[in-house]
């Protein structure tokens, strides 16, 4: 066998030994001329193409479908059945591996996954890889860093303070322990007072507002450093028989890493997060919760969580968030006599690391805001911005009067939009059927939402108006086009034009038609499905296609380290079989975008 043939690369990496072996026993390497046809339709092969140098096209017809370079396979499907349906033709001179196809058909009856990565539909794709992924080692939780947990504030009190007055330090920051400064000793010393030096303190009999601290104080610190692992760090709390850590980064002193955070960072770090924004006073505190929120994000994706549960959680942390920093930032009764609502990802539940600012304000009628509503709206705005949301380049953001409306104004602004449609006003519409409520009198909402609804009426041209914008990005993006052009290490894919955005308009072109309340994607397409709107398998492809880009857009901006929100995803730095997988997840959305043609007559527009 060839020595260059790699089995790091889908679907060979998931081939044990013995399956290597038999690879290596039953593969040769051919070489095509440009131009030249290396499968026909109607043609039964004989081997599985594994491309080593140059590309291949693949045409059903006229149509150029896919293209296939370095570590691309193909055509496991023609194998399968016996008969190829497309045309490969070589694009450049091409160098490939020919893996005899007896060795392939015993490799699919042998290994599950294998088969699955290499014919089957996205959907099982996506499982095979999943199940696949399991089997190998992940990031766990349990590797992250001591900077990574929730560290509490270390109060400090001077050592001849009595223990009365710092048990009003207790009260009033709201924590059991500080630390003590004893500045009589030389060098002086540090050390730390908890709730069981007060229990030693209260049990000698003698006042408290007598006793000095330093008394009941312990001078013998545990420290961690905030590189150090957070398995490191409960060895030791287990080695030394104490339930806190003074966190310290050289001589200064961070925090304390509390043995309950701790335990709760490795099981549930979202517990945490959500004290940090309820116990939040003040904006920077809860910028320092939205920093952990994303920490969060990395953390479990990287540990192998399903990217709609990550999509979940994150959006009920960051509801959390915007409702905490309205209620610090609005006046009580201005919260009381509002409703803030968000919108776009989200509204819909799908945001996962943090993209522009889409929210708005519906007042109560004949409620006078007795305080300046711009000013109050605009340091919102500016608090999000703080988080890293930044500014909505649209202006929807309760910064503008047009999208903060006592509610009878703001279904009259509902009302022109779908009387007097445009492509201003109907793209308005679409964001604010995603609208969802988060601090508030939520019936404020419902009431102007409800008046989509009743104003909605069955007609053909406004639904295909609306669903239209599917079609938006067409001209813009070329993604099959340089889908193709792996060669060009410039080439980028704007995720969401190309696929994101007209899988979820024409969901919820279809949802808006069916008078759906619901505003998540996914629940979108199980309710349509439910229905009989929309075939189950065709809910099924777009659901698994959602979530995949939606992780690979997740990634992508992981791997820009907060340059970028992960839209661009560079070509050339994905794996063979993302590409594969991206192609299929293109290619789903593209089918139902036909569809979407078909059913609202959208060539005739």
């Amino acid at each position: 066998m060839p020595a260059s043939f790699d089995f790091s690369v889908s679907p060979f990496d998931c081939l044990s030994e013995q399956e290597q072996r038999l690879v290596s026993d039953h593969v040769d390497v051919g070489y095509y001329r440009e131009g030249a046809t290396l499968l026909a339709p109607g043609v039964e092969p004989a081997h599985l193409f594994v491309v080593i140098k140059g590309r291949v096209q693949q045409f059903d017809g006229e149509e150029l479908v896919a293209s296939y370079g370095p570590d691309d396979c193909f055509d496991g499907r023609a194998l399968v059945t016996g008969k190829a349906s497309s045309r490969f033709v070589a694009q450049e001179e091409v160098l490939v591996h020919l893996v005899a196809r007896q060795a392939v058909s015993e490799l699919i009856a042998r290994n599950a996954t294998f088969g699955a990565l290499l014919f089957a539909d996205l959907s099982q794709k996506l499982n095979a890889l999943a199940a696949h992924a399991g089997e190998q080692e992940r990031q766990s939780l349990a590797l992250g860093r001591v900077a990574e947990a929730f560290l509490r504030t270390a109060h400090a009190v001077d050592a001849d303070d009595d223990v009365i007055s710092v048990v009003r330090v207790f009260q009033s920051r709201h924590t059991g322990n500080v630390l003590v400064h004893d500045r009589r000793t030389q060098p002086p010393r540090t050390g730390v007072f908890t709730t069981t030096g007060l229990q030693r303190a209260v049990l000698t009999g003698a006042p408290l507002a007598q006793l000095p601290v330093r008394e009941f104080a312990t001078f013998e610190l545990v420290t961690v450093r905030p590189q150090d692992s957070l398995v490191e760090a409960l060895a030791l709390m287990i080695r030394h028989q104490v339930h806190r850590l003074v966190v310290m980064d050289g001589e200064r002193v961070l925090g304390f890493l509390e043995q309950l955070d701790l335990l709760s960072f490795l099981s549930n770090h979202s517990y945490l997060i959500t004290v940090q924004i309820v116990q939040a006073e003040d904006i920077p505190a809860l910028a320092r919760a939205a920093e952990q929120v994303t920490r969060l994000t990395a953390l479990l994706w990287r540990g192998g969580a399903k990217v709609g549960a990550i999509a979940q959680l994150v959006g009920a942390l960051n509801a959390k968030l915007f409702e905490r920093a309205w209620q610090i930032i609005a006046p009580p009764d201005l919260v009381a006599n509002s409703c803030l609502f968000v919108m776009g990802s989200e509204g819909r539940g799908e945001q996962l690391l943090k993209t522009d600012q889409d929210n708005g304000l519906v007042l109560r009628d004949g409620y006078d805001c007795p305080h300046d509503l711009a000013a109050v709206c605009q340091r919102f705005s500016e608090a999000l911005t703080a988080f890293g949301y930044p500014e909505c380049p649209g202006g929807i953001m309760v910064s503008n009067p047009q999208w903060r409306q006592p509610a009878q104004a703001f279904g009259e602004t509902v009302r022109r939009w779908l009387l007097m449609p445009d492509a201003e006003s109907l793209m308005a519409l679409a964001i604010f059927i995603d609208a969802r409520a988060v601090c508030g009198d939520a019936a404020l909402l419902a009431g102007v939402r409800a008046e989509v609804d009743r104003l909605f009426i069955d007609s053909d041209a406004l639904i295909a108006r609306f669903a239209a914008a599917i079609d938006a990005f067409e001209q813009d993006s070329g993604w099959w086009i340089r889908l193709f052009s792996l060669g060009d290490d410039k080439a980028t894919l704007d995720l969401k034009k190309a696929g994101i955005f007209p899988l979820v308009h024409g969901v919820r072109s279809m949802a808006l038609e069916a008078r759906l309340a619901c505003t998540g994607t996914v629940e979108r397409i199980e309710a349509l499905a439910a229905l009989g709107r929309l075939p189950p398998n065709v809910g099924a492809e777009l659901v698994d296609s959602l979530h995949f880009l939606m992780g690979l857009k997740l990634q992508s901006g992981l791997d820009a380290a907060g340059s970028g929100n992960g839209r661009l995803v560079h070509l050339d730095a994905l794996t063979s079989l993302q590409r594969d997988l991206l192609k299929d997840a293109l290619g789903v959305v593209k089918r139902f975008k036909a569809m979407l043609r078909h059913r609202y007559h959208l060539d005739m527009l």
